[in-house]
């Protein structure tokens, strides 16, 4: 088997050691520099590293990444689409190796794409950087993504781990992406990305607006992304709050994160049973699934504090207690949850009593 990694680069010196050693088991390493006015191009070549020279305007993801593929020698087997603020996780050759159980054209892997203060993962879900050498295009000028006639996936045990460059601007993906959206407005998934990216910059009718329209698509048919698109419409529809988080959980009840957020919306209105049922609903679900749509606030402890604080409004003590411990075990620096615990533990004994 032979094993190319490559990228697109600009002015990514900081990174690119790193990203040689973690890729270096490869049988080829490519980088396409776009631009570099720093080192990259210098330090990548000093370490081996294939590297050619295209300035492309006006600027696309897209055909930056099939440029950079189409260099790729003609007898690899797999290509691996890694990023320079990307390192792949030691061992990754070995678990690419693996025999699959049938012609696998994109074997899919665990992305790490944030980290919590602690330094453990934060928003985990399913890659799909890895492709067949042929029969692949990237697609879309932002939020780019591969695209196939026909593939066959299956999961393996490499793991790539993103570590952003947060001094970054991220200033050209509006306009990248809105041009996403003209180019193919009946795309579900820019459709919802180009929504959020409203609702980030405060502009909530446009938001409100283009998340509708979302669910309102053909193709708009993955519960989880139409759920998540409630949720928001939630945020940016005040007046139709409780309506959408409903609607959210409704649409996909096997997700946790239209149920804490319906536990945060009746704690605000102190209706308790509510929130204690929506908070329960949510812990109900145990398997967190790779995907990029999780929230991490529906996986840390905030639906056992809000199991907690209701349960305690409920006169249920003990309850309390268990899911108060089970939130100041999860934040265990959090100040008030701690707080809250001693508080929780007085109660239940006296109830004892």
């Amino acid at each position: 088997m032979k094993v190319a990694v490559y990228t697109i680069a600009k002015n990514e010196e900081q990174f690119v050691k790193r990203w040689y050693e973690s890729a270096k088991d490869a049988d080829y390493l490519f980088i396409l520099d776009t631009g570099s006015t720093d080192n990259t191009v210098k330090l990548a070549r000093e370490l081996g590293i294939d590297v050619e020279v295209e300035v492309i305007s006006p600027w696309r993801f897209d055909v930056a990444r099939n440029i950079a593929l189409d260099y790729l020698p003609h007898d690899i087997d797999y290509c691996i689409a890694l990023d320079m603020d990307e390192v792949l996780v030691k061992g990754w050759r070995t678990h690419l190796e693996k025999p699959f159980s049938n012609n696998t054209t994109r074997p899919r892997y665990k992305y790490t794409w944030s980290w919590k203060e602690d330094g453990s993962p934060g928003l985990e879900y399913g890659g799909d950087k890895i492709h067949s050498r042929y029969g692949f295009r990237w697609k879309h000028p932002v939020h780019e993504v591969l695209s196939a006639q026909s593939e066959t996936q299956e999961w393996c045990d490499l793991e790539i781990h993103h570590f952003p460059d947060h001094t970054k601007s991220r200033g050209q993906y509006f306009p990248l992406l809105q041009l996403a959206v003209q180019e193919d407005p009946d795309d579900d998934r820019n459709a919802h990305y180009l929504a959020r990216e409203y609702y980030f910059n405060n502009m909530y009718k446009e938001a409100k607006d283009e998340f509708i329209r979302h669910l309102s698509l053909p193709r708009a048919v993955w519960k989880p992304e139409r759920a998540a698109s409630m949720r928001y419409l939630s945020k940016c529809d005040l007046q139709n709050r409780l309506y959408w988080l409903l609607r959210a959980s409704k649409e996909c009840p096997d997700r946790r994160e239209a149920w804490v957020e319906l536990a945060k919306y009746y704690y605000e209105k102190e209706k308790w049973q509510e929130c204690f049922n929506a908070a329960t609903k949510a812990l109900d679900i145990k398997e967190k699934p790779l995907e990029y749509i999780c929230d991490e606030v529906a996986w840390g402890f905030s639906p056992h504090d809000y199991a907690a604080i209701s349960a305690y409004r409920l006169g249920f003590y003990h309850e309390a207690y268990f899911h108060g411990a089970n939130a100041a075990r999860i934040a265990h620096q959090d100040e008030r949850l701690r707080k809250n615990l001693e508080f929780y533990s007085e109660r239940a004994e006296k109830n004892v009593s």
